[in-house]
């Protein structure tokens, strides 16, 4: 009977402890099947730089193979295969005249200048010499054209002109800004 007594007392102490550590939930609103529950955040996708970087040179060689105006054309083309999910193709001119752009397609032959051309011209001073990186602020097709934090990558084809791409890195967070599309 003592031994009987001892092991309710242990018993009652785990559970207790057991309730006490949170190691008991409620499951009532976890979905056993796996589907996303439209409630819940999403999972976001992490695009590397190796990635971006490696997306970059694709289009590069792609030009090199096909031309300035196929490659162009393809750049533009907002169902074209350079366009990857939150990837995309832009090209500029090193004066600072859109290209190429599949999301912002009424921008294409103007000329970047004020605050929308900021980054334009600081991208493309850092590629100037070959490639390079360069954080910016700009509208995400994905996320219903909020302004997000974007690493972009860049790569000179010639002395006229040059192609990049970026990554979404983030909301930006308690910040004005206006007019900030590359």
């Amino acid at each position: 009977m003592k031994n009987f007594s001892v092991s309710v007392i242990v018993l009652l102490v785990l559970v207790i402890f057991l309730v006490t550590a949170g190691c008991t939930h409620d499951l009532s609103g976890i979905n056993p099947s796996g589907t996303n529950n439209p409630d819940s955040p999403q999972k976001e996708i992490y695009t590397s730089n190796e990635t971006l970087v490696a997306f970059v040179d694709s289009a590069v060689a792609y030009t090199k193979t096909h031309g300035r105006e196929k490659a162009l054309a393809e750049f533009n083309n907002p169902n074209g295969s350079f366009i990857r999910g939150e990837l995309y193709i832009y090209a500029y001119a090193f004066n600072g005249t859109t290209l190429a752009h599949p999301v912002n397609p009424e921008a294409v032959g103007k000329l970047r200048t004020g605050t929308n051309g900021i980054f334009v011209t600081e991208m493309a001073a850092v590629i100037r010499n070959g490639s390079g990186y360069y954080r910016f602020i700009y509208i995400n097709p994905l996320h219903n054209n909020t302004l997000e934090s974007k690493m972009g990558y860049g790569a000179k084809i010639d002395d006229d002109w040059w192609l990049g791409s970026g990554v979404y890195t983030g909301p930006v967070a308690n910040q004005i800004v206006s007019g900030s599309k590359a």
